[in-house]
């Protein structure tokens, strides 16, 4: 035989989700489980701040046309009437990629509220 010990008890043929005190899930289940997935969500918003990628890919980016600009030929600038184009977009580019990064550092984005009913209680 399987153990299914760490799986939550099965609610009984009769018994709906309207049953709270005979379905197996406690009210206390019920809110340690939201607790949880809005503190992952939360998590994953930090992560996937759209400031943090576009500040990343500007930087890297920025890098690689530094890199280029430095590198560049004479005849290469030439083509360009003069202007190192390379160097110039991709300072350009590290700045901005710097100025994203700076931004996300200095203003993290928020905590999320607590719902409702939580903020009526809890003052």
């Amino acid at each position: 035989m399987t153990d299914h010990s760490d799986r939550r008890p099965e609610p009984q043929p009769g018994q709906g989700p309207g049953d709270s005190g005979r379905s197996g899930y406690s009210e206390q289940d019920v809110a340690r489980e939201v607790t949880e997935l809005e503190g992952k969500s939360a998590t994953a918003a930090r992560i996937f701040d759209l400031r943090r990628i576009i500040g990343g890919l500007f930087v890297l980016y920025g890098v690689i046309v530094t890199i280029a600009g430095i590198t560049d030929s004479r005849s290469a600038i030439d083509k360009a009437q003069g202007v190192n184009i390379n160097l110039w977009t991709g300072i350009g580019m590290l700045l901005l990629g710097v100025f994203f990064l700076a931004w996300l550092k200095l203003r993290p984005t928020p905590p999320p509220l607590p719902p409702e009913e939580e903020r009526g209680s809890a003052g």
